[in-house]
């Protein structure tokens, strides 16, 4: 099993004896609604259009819970998290598929919550919707219930705390924009910079010009060169623990298994007391 899959795989697999459960979590980080404008409605376009037997999942309401201390999107209360997913058809035992608009930073996060939380086979669409040659639908299935209970692992979740001692003992990557790592911008938070020791790795280095992931082999390398393949623990972080979680995944997909900082600077960031660093040096 990978943690990716190609839109033909995809295809051929939905055509077999045991499809996967297919789920649609449309979402990006937008500043539209600050200036006025709409905001995206992920729940909109589902409805314009999706794969075939697709159940929409709310990122912001279902992967997450209210911003407050811990961040713009902490982890759901994990009850209702399972019951969202029973509710989509999840079963231990039946292979998961995410897909999102293309970015895939929202499917990221929808994958590392199943695989965090103990289901064993979970993949994400590359390249998202834009790359399904297939039909659309507009029909909303109505799934089996399924039987899937999270029970998660304390090895792939770090809270603020042990995201400062990874940054120490083993290698933590901040996966926002360099600038934002060097604390030269911050569009969002209350201040910019860096959790000392973290090493800068921009999540969108971990693509092509196309959007979908570099190869397996390439990734490897970049990962090789910032000191993940020597490094005891690796731990990843951004902005809120969505485009984090894409990097979590992308390291899946180098072979390297990392956990993830959910509250992210966006935690970090908003309580005094904890040290800030800027510039490019990690300390």
């Amino acid at each position: 099993m990978t943690a990716i899959i190609t839109a033909t795989e995809l295809a051929h697999d939905l055509a077999g004896a045991n499809p996967p459960v297919l789920l649609d979590v449309r979402w990006q980080l937008s500043m539209a609604k600050a200036a006025g404008a709409p905001a995206f409605d992920g729940r909109a376009e589902y409805a314009a259009g999706h794969i075939p037997g697709a159940v929409f999942v709310d990122l912001d309401q279902e992967l997450t819970s209210a911003p407050g201390k811990q961040g713009r999107h902490p982890l759901p209360d994990l009850a209702e998290f399972g019951a969202v997913m029973r509710r989509a058809g999840v079963s231990a035992a039946r292979p998961v598929v995410v897909y999102d608009g293309g970015q895939c930073w929202a499917a990221a996060r929808a994958w590392w919550m199943l695989r965090w939380t103990g289901h064993p086979d979970v993949r994400v669409l590359d390249g998202g919707l834009p790359s399904w040659e297939g039909e659309l639908s507009t029909e909303v299935p109505s799934p089996a219930a399924g039987d899937f209970v999270p029970e998660p692992d304390a090895a792939g979740f770090l809270d603020a705390d042990g995201a400062a001692a990874l940054a120490r003992s083993g290698l933590l990557l901040d996966a926002r924009a360099g600038e934002r790592y060097r604390g030269e911008v911050e569009p969002i938070d209350r201040i910019g910079g860096h959790i000392p020791g973290a090493v800068s790795a921009p999540t969108t280095e971990n693509v092509g010009p196309d959007g979908r992931f570099l190869p397996a082999a390439e990734l490897r390398d970049r990962f090789k060169a910032l000191g993940a393949l020597e490094a005891p623990e690796v731990g990843v972080y951004c902005g809120s623990g969505i485009s984090g979680a894409h990097e979590v995944l992308a390291l899946a997909v180098a072979g390297v298994p990392a956990a993830l900082y959910v509250g992210s600077w966006s935690e970090w960031s908003a309580d005094p007391s904890r040290p800030v660093a800027v510039g490019p040096d990690p300390q």
